[in-house]
This record gives C-alpha cells, structure tokens and sequence, in this order.
C-alpha cells in the first residue's frame, strides 16, 4: 500500500514537471515569434515635406578694389624734385605732391630762342627801311614781320616751359603708390604717383558666362572678407560690365557693402549671389533622396506604417536642401534616415518626426 501511494505521488510530480516544461516551451516560442515580429519593423526618421524660399545660388571669389583712382604722370622732362609724399599718406585736392625740374634742361634752348628773335628783329628793321625806300617789294615787309613774330612765339614757350612743374592732387584721397624718389629723371607719360578715393572701394568680381545674363543691378547678395572671419555682410550690385572678359570669358560686377567698414583695396572677399529664387517651392531634406542603378530619384514617404517609394524631380539645391519639382506634396512625411534598407510597402517604425524638412535637421537658415 506504502509503495502504491509512493508511485501515485511521483507520477503526480512527474506529470507536474512535463506541464511546466510545455508551457515554458509555449510560452518561449511565443516571446521569440513577438521579437521576430517587433525586428520586421525597421525603425526609421522622418519629416515634413515644407514650403520654403530656395535659390540658386552662384559662389564667387573677388577683391577690393577702388571705384576712383588716378595714376599721375609727368608732362615733361627732368628730374623729380620736392618729393611731399610717401605711399598711405592722406591728401587734399590741389596739394603739392612733387615738382618736376626743367629750368636747367631748357636754359639753353632759351638762349637760341632769344638769338633767333633779336635775328629777326634786325632783318625786320633792315627790311622796313630798305621798303620804305622802295629798294624792296611790301612783300618783303610782310614775310620779315612774320618771322619776327613766330621767334617771339617760340621764345614764350620755351620760357614757360621753362618753370619746373608741379603735380597736384586731384581730389582727396590716399596715396598708394610711389614709384619715384628724389633725383630721380623722368620722361613724360612715366606714372609717378597713385592716388584712390577711400570713400569709393567695392567689391570686383569675374561672373561666369553661364550666368552672364542672369545677374542685374540692385541685386542683394551677401559676403565674407578674410580680414573679417566672423561677420556676414550684406551687398548689393551697383555695376555691370557691358562685355565679357576675353580670355577668361567672364563678365565683371561692382557690388557695393550696405553697412560702413573699413576696408582696404586688395582685400579677398567670397560673394554668394541668390539667382533664381522660388518662393514657394517643396522642400525636403537632401538625405531624404535616394539614387536607383536606374538613374531615377526616390524618396520614402510614410504611410500610417509602411513606406512607399515615389519618383521625384528635382530642382534647386542649396546646402542640404532641395526643391521637388513633382513626386511629393507639402506636408507628406519622407523618410530621411533609415531608407537605405527599405522597400516599397516596407513596415516601419517612426523614432523621429518633424513638421518641416530644414527644422528637423537643425538647418535652419
């Protein structure tokens, strides 16, 4: 009876162990197959399609440069005398830079000069006594005075040209170059000083001829100088070259800064100049476009969750923006990290939403 009671109780603990086993069993094979649900749910983020202002915008490199400037020349001759001024000096207008001296070089040409006038004064006075005795035609008379009168011509102008000159300021401004020093022998037409009005500096830059005709006055764009790391300066475009530059097949433009700095001629400047602007364009994050083997752009747009896969075309990019031409409306949500592993019809999980592409990415601008 002892041994009937024993068996009872370990077939009892035996059919225990067996139920404990299949609902481990059970109730393991259920967590697996609701892990292996929760991995087909490939977790992506995601954002608005938005509309916002884009542009085409055209990156230039370009100088300072001054809008007046004069480079001053000898009339004449001689040597380079009283020299007033040294490159970066300010001047005002009609202020003396340097003389140039031509009394010593002209002294003896006056000499001839006067020869040949008191010359011509004597055959004058021969002249008018032998007509006055009818020995000589009036003819004669004429011809004497005539010569007489262009010897004292000559004379005047080698005496004026006698005075040593003096080159002047034509306006107010700064002296930038030097190119002679005391002592120094010039001959006319050598550039001697240049002069630039500081109030007059802009911006010089060479337009590609794609954009040639794109670009007008008044256009705003902005700006960095080298000299100024750390501040963004607006412009605008104040002059046009009417022609291209032969060689480089470039047009020149003249942006002026809105906002007062000191700037110096020479200075490296970076324009960004906005052409083709949309105002109300669709606009999605540039990482949001996939490339197929095909050529054709795709983007993943989020459905409830699932994604499917629509062709796009393009427009403007700027930065890590880009307008959509067709393929997405305003307020559709793109997958913008994420949709390398997708495919059409793909089940998802969001991590990440935002209401506009740009504000998303942290690119607002």
């Amino acid at each position: 009876m002892k041994n009937k009671k024993v068996t009872i109780i370990a077939s009892a603990a035996l059919i225990t162990i067996i139920v404990i086993i299949i609902r481990t069993i059970f109730s393991g094979g259920a967590a697996s197959e609701d892990a292996s649900s929760n991995k087909k749910l490939i977790q992506v983020k995601a954002v608005e399609a938005s509309i916002e202002s884009i542009s085409d915008v055209l990156e230039l490199t370009g100088s300072v440069e001054p809008q007046r400037i004069a480079r001053l020349a000898s009339p004449a001759e001689g040597p380079v005398m009283n020299l007033c001024v040294r490159e970066g000096d300010r001047v005002r207008t009609g202020e003396v830079l340097l003389s140039i001296g031509r009394r010593e070089g002209i002294e003896a040409q006056v000499t001839s000069y006067r020869e040949a006038v008191k010359k011509e004064e004597d055959n004058l006075s021969r002249t008018r006594q032998l007509v006055e005795s009818q020995a000589l035609p009036g003819e004669e008379l004429d011809q004497a005075s005539a010569a007489y009168e262009n010897a004292k011509a000559q004379l005047a102008k080698a005496m004026e040209a006698a005075q040593d000159y003096s080159l002047t300021a034509p306006w107010d401004g700064i002296i930038s170059k030097v190119n002679v020093r005391d002592g120094d022998y010039v001959i006319p037409r050598t550039p001697l000083v240049e002069v630039y009005d500081p109030a007059n500096l802009v911006v010089q830059a060479a337009v590609p001829e794609r954009y040639a005709t794109q670009i007008h006055n008044n256009l705003p764009l902005t700006l960095l100088l080298d000299a100024f790391p750390d501040s963004v300066f607006h412009a605008r475009i104040v002059r046009i070259y009417p022609f291209l530059e032969i060689r480089m097949r470039t047009r020149t433009i003249e942006a002026e800064i809105s906002t007062k700095v000191s700037i110096l001629p020479g200075m490296f400047a970076r324009l960004k100049l906005p052409l083709n602007v949309e105002d109300s364009a669709v606009v999605v994050p540039s990482q949001s476009v996939l490339v197929l083997p095909s050529g054709d752009r795709v983007v993943f747009v989020v459905n409830a969750d699932t994604v499917s896969r629509q062709i796009v075309e393009l427009g403007i990019e700027l930065e890590n923006r880009v307008q959509v031409l067709s393929g997405v409306a305003a307020g559709e949500l793109v997958v913008v990290a994420g949709n390398e592993k997708l495919k059409p019809g793909a089940e998802v999980r969001l991590i990440q939403s935002g209401p506009k592409a740009k504000g998303a990415e942290g690119n607002q601008r």
